[in-house]
């Protein structure tokens, strides 16, 4: 009979891999992540075909050009404000999750946002820019999540605006959040905001 402290003492042989299954699921795990990114794009795609009714945004006027005013032209503007930060997104107003994908307004990116009394101009290094006329303008709030993009309360400057008929909320955020405030009242003050989103939709719904 072996004494048990030579069975203990015995070498025990080494496990064999099984590469065969370990191949196996590393291929399965790399198709199931192929398979939700092409959903995803479906879905994109998808909602931007639902969008296609949406008129594509004003483009931003090239630095150094002139304004018609009715009365021959007049230099570009001054800015009342400028900022640089990100670009989060933009949604049906007053529905954070309803996200805006035509035109390139779901891309996130880096952004420079630039007021003047003519609107809102958006430059958008790597994506594309856009301008929002002043008379589009509806309004400004702090807000803390749009689109997937959860922040701190009142991180997010949320700026309201109509395109082709539909209001559209557009966040952003700044490399230097103390300046979110000085622009809700400058939007506020140039767009006669904010508006009351809840209320034009309970309108319209009650119109339909």
């Amino acid at each position: 009979m072996t004494p048990l402290a030579d069975l203990a003492a015995e070498p025990r042989s080494q496990e064999v891999t099984d590469w065969a299954d370990r191949i196996g699921w590393v291929v399965g795990l790399l198709l199931f992540v192929a398979l939700l990114y092409w959903l995803m794009r479906q879905g994109w795609k998808w909602r931007g075909t639902l969008q296609s009714d949406l008129p594509e945004p004003a483009a931003v006027p090239e630095q150094g050009t002139e304004r018609d005013t009715g009365q021959g032209t007049a230099p570009h503007e001054p800015p009342r404000l400028t900022l640089t930060g990100r670009y989060h997104g933009s949604t049906t107003a007053g529905q954070w999750l309803d996200r805006i994908v035509a035109h390139g307004l779901g891309t996130r990116s880096r952004a420079e946002l630039t007021l003047t009394d003519a609107g809102l101009d958006v430059v958008r290094p790597g994506a594309r820019d856009f301008r929002i006329p002043a008379g589009d303008l509806r309004g400004a709030r702090l807000d803390k999540g749009i689109a997937g993009k959860v922040l701190t309360e009142n991180g997010l400057l949320v700026i309201t605006w109509e395109l082709g008929g539909r209001l559209l909320d557009s966040g952003f955020r700044a490399d230097r959040a103390a300046e979110h405030a000085a622009w809700v009242e400058r939007v506020n003050e140039l767009s006669g905001g904010p508006i009351d989103v809840a209320a034009i939709r309970h309108d319209k719904e009650g119109a339909a």
